[in-house]
């Protein structure tokens, strides 16, 4: 269970480690790779490959055959529109992720909005599009809590900023009118993703602009106490960097911490690089294209700080 005990250091002031790169040559490449995401059972993750300009995406899976893995494959509903940010429900039985794909035989939009499928044992169901969550401008990045309230990020009219965080109680049959989360969370600016804890208990967005930032995009922590959610605060210093930061996830035990950066990696200048090692270097994770890393979610010096009851 995802718990507020699994990212706290109350009781202990350890920096936190250097995140690492999450599967070189698979999953990080010298493409432009991003946002893993993962089946509760750990039999299958996703992840996103990008065009460099960053103006088509494609889902991309792989799953467990036996005592290993199989090879990285296109994900059966993706690979014809722009798809990205896959989550699946803790019980395994729905997949959701958005897309510009066409909305009932219109024409591919100029936006992405918010899908869903039916996950069977061996099988994907159509993908569905969640009519009620739709606006004008984009949506992002859609994570649920156990009891079906989703929280994701839009552009849509009577926000805050230019994206703001958002979320829908689910009714039963469909999701209820989005609701803002207010200026505890959401700025003038940019907060594009939500990653929310089981419970409500916390959230992990990124956000772009704030004062105390360090890059384009960093990863911010909320703790929701007593129904208000507290001044966001940033992660440690391993984690944001000058670059983007986003794409909040964790394992299905909670035990890693993943996300998403362009972080580059250090120019060697000790030495003179030849046409092989300089292409080299250019293709390979940290060049300055996106990444996804990985973390000790237990190194995240992140302790609550709800304040005491008077």
């Amino acid at each position: 269970m995802f718990t507020i005990a699994l990212l706290s250091l109350a009781l202990s002031h350890l920096p936190a480690t250097e995140p690492e790169i999450y599967l070189p040559g698979i999953v990080s490449t010298g493409f432009d790779d991003a946002h893993v995401s993962f089946a509760p059972d750990g039999n299958r993750y996703f992840f996103i490959r990008n065009t460099p300009d960053f103006r088509h995406w494609t889902v991309l899976m792989r799953e467990r055959e036996g005592t290993g893995w199989g090879p990285v494959e296109v994900a059966p509903f993706s690979g014809r529109w722009s798809d990205a940010d896959v989550f699946v429900t803790r019980d395994g039985k729905q997949l959701f992720f958005i897309s510009n794909r066409p909305v009932k035989g219109e024409v591919a939009r100029e936006d992405s909005d918010i899908w869903t499928i039916d996950l069977s044992r061996n099988d994907f169901g159509e993908p569905r599009h969640v009519a009620e969550l739709s606006s004008e401008g984009f949506e992002w990045f859609p994570t649920l809590t156990d009891s079906g309230t989703i929280y994701f990020g839009s552009e849509r009219k009577g926000g805050l900023g230019q994206t703001d965080l958002w979320r829908a109680h689910w009714l039963g049959d469909r999701f209820s009118e989005p609701e803002n989360l207010g200026p505890e969370i959401n700025s003038a600016l940019q907060e594009i993703e939500p990653l929310i804890a089981r419970d409500e208990s916390w959230l992990i967005f990124a956000a772009k602009g704030r004062p105390d930032s360090v890059g384009d995009y960093d990863l911010y922590v909320s703790y929701n106490c007593s129904g208000g959610w507290t001044t966001p605060v940033p992660l440690p210093g391993p984690i944001n960097s000058p670059g983007w930061d986003f794409g909040p996830q964790l394992s299905p035990d909670a035990k890693k911490f993943y996300f998403t950066s362009n972080r580059t990696k250090e120019i060697p200048t000790g030495q003179r690089l030849n046409l092989g090692q300089y292409e080299k270097m250019l293709s390979s994770p940290g060049n300055g294209l996106r990444d996804v890393y990985e973390i000790d979610a237990s190194k995240l010096s992140i302790g609550r700080t709800c304040p005491a009851p008077k």
